[in-house]
């Protein structure tokens, strides 16, 4: 048996049959361990998933995050002996090695939803099951009721905020995209870095809200009103706060026109107009000096294209 096929993560001693076989040389032993470090590129890449979305949902808190951490853990290494992506199979190929399959299934597909949906299938079968009043395990279940509790659960990890905060700001992110040439949704996610999804929009010091999406700074050719407080900025690597002024609009629509105009009389910003490629439109903004956050490109491009904005967006 494949040391990975009774692995717990969980059990810190489930891996020693592991490293009884990796003395011994074998092929069997090569390919073990070639699962075991897919299933390590697998947590990595849900790890990275979960980074891309917010932290800020109801139920989002230290122990969720560890228990989520604990879950993605089993999680990518039941892909990995279901199948995974094939790359163990590359590997052992390599050191001359062979990868034993998980019982029911032929190997590597290539396809990492392959063996996402061999592990995870029965775990929504017995959820769809529980939630329609049947917990009998021979009791069959229709694929639409399936496919229903699988689009349930995808839905509820995107926040109900992040839906309204899309839905509110989708006219005048059009309206600047056809003044900018610019994606409206790259502007949206642009907002929703710069604000958390809406949950940390600057305010006057008396609560009334200042519009500023884009968390745009009053220079001094600034007349309108502003919001006056420390902003985070970074130099020479490090984070440190200093007193600002950004900015203060009378409406969202006002803080849109606001920043196409900025993109298009400013020189700096030429080569952010008109950008379709999203991590073109967030180096190029960052480039052009937009925030001083080293990571602010990065960000950015994580959340165009996160499963946080592609779902709010109806996609």
């Amino acid at each position: 048996m494949n040391a990975l096929d009774t692995a717990n993560a969980l059990d810190p001693n489930s891996f020693n049959e592991l490293r009884r076989l990796s003395r011994e040389n074998s092929p069997a032993a090569i390919g073990a361990a070639a699962k075991q470090f897919e299933a390590l590129f697998l947590q990595m890449v849900l790890k990275s998933m979960r980074d891309a979305g917010p932290r800020d949902g109801f139920m989002d808190s230290e122990q969720t995050r560890m228990f989520r951490s604990l879950l993605d853990q089993q999680l990518s290494i039941q892909m990995a002996r279901a199948g995974g992506t094939g790359l163990s199979e590359a590997i052992a190929r390599q050191l001359g090695g062979t990868v034993t399959a998980a019982p029911g299934q032929a190997g590597g597909s290539g396809d990492i939803s392959a063996g996402f949906e061999a592990v995870a299938g029965s775990a929504i079968r017995q959820a769809a099951k529980a939630a329609a009043g049947r917990q009998r395990d021979d009791e069959s279940l229709p694929a639409d009721a399936v496919s229903e509790v699988l689009a349930g659960i995808e839905a509820a990890d995107i926040p109900q905020g992040a839906r309204d905060f899309v839905g509110k700001l989708w006219p005048h992110a059009m309206a600047a995209s056809r003044e900018t040439g610019i994606p409206a949704h790259f502007m949206i996610a642009q907002a929703a870095l710069e604000t958390g999804w809406g949950k940390a929009e600057l305010k006057h010091a008396g609560g009334q809200p200042s519009y500023n999406l884009f968390n745009i700074k009053a220079g001094r050719s600034w007349a309108g009103e502003t919001v006056a407080l420390d902003a985070l900025e970074y130099s020479n690597g490090k984070a440190i706060r200093e007193p600002s002024r950004f900015r203060s609009y009378g409406s969202y629509a006002e803080a849109f026109r606001d920043y196409a105009r900025l993109l298009k009389d400013n020189p700096r910003y030429a080569e952010v107009l008109g950008q379709q490629d999203a991590s073109g439109f967030a180096r190029s903004l960052q480039q052009a000096g937009y925030a001083t956050d080293p990571m602010y490109a990065d960000k950015l491009t994580r959340i165009i294209g996160g499963n946080t904005l592609r779902t709010a967006l109806g996609g």
